[in-house]
């Protein structure tokens, strides 16, 4: 079994890529009904990812759904690829979204929000494992961002598939999950 963050890559990058359009749509749904029952709705600030279709990435469409319903603020981001920051807008009903080179959706304009501000942010990620770790693509945005949040600030991974045991080469700067979320149950670390 695959345990290391570079094979767990390419394991979990294959098995995205067998999910048809009618699968990730089911489970997006079933995550998004398993999001509701998270101890986060008296929080203000989300952040949350808009999917890469290309990547075939958990459609978030249900999470802000959710999120708009229950009027909160919505957090979206803009990467730098040259610097491997983020940087933080507000979804309004005004902001413009374009696909970068990258096929990311990002915001074009809008009000920039500290990242110290953030509340709850879903993380999106290949893979995680029973302790929290969660194994990205591996350029290292989300760690870097996760680390400017306020040490309060709860991290939400949305996945696919159920945890590994263990991933084996986990660093310091790594940051884990509070909870990560799958069509079929909450983690709780």
């Amino acid at each position: 079994m695959p345990s290391n963050k570079k094979e767990l890559r390419v394991q979990y990058k294959n098995l995205r890529k067998e999910l048809s359009v009618d699968d990730i749509e089911e489970k997006s749904l079933a995550i998004a009904n398993n999001v509701l029952k998270l101890p986060i709705w008296d929080e203000t600030y989300f952040h949350v990812f808009l999917a890469i279709e290309e990547q075939k990435e958990v459609n978030t469409e249900y999470v802000l759904h959710l999120l708009s319903g229950k009027d909160k603020e919505i957090v979206i981001s803009k990467s730098d690829f040259e610097t491997r920051k983020m940087s933080h807008f507000l979804l309004t009903d005004n902001t413009k979204i374009k696909k970068n080179e990258y096929n990311i959706p990002e915001p074009v304009n809008g009000l920039q929000v500290p990242s110290e501000t953030i509340d709850v942010v879903f993380v999106p990620l290949l893979v995680f494992d029973d302790f929290g770790n969660r194994v990205g693509y591996g350029k290292g945005f989300y760690d870097k961002f996760l680390a400017e949040c306020n040490p309060k600030t709860i991290k939400i991974g949305l996945s696919f598939f159920e945890s590994e045991n263990k991933i084996d080469d986990v660093s310091e700067l790594d940051i884990k999950l509070d909870y990560c979320v799958t069509p079929l149950k909450i983690y709780t670390f």
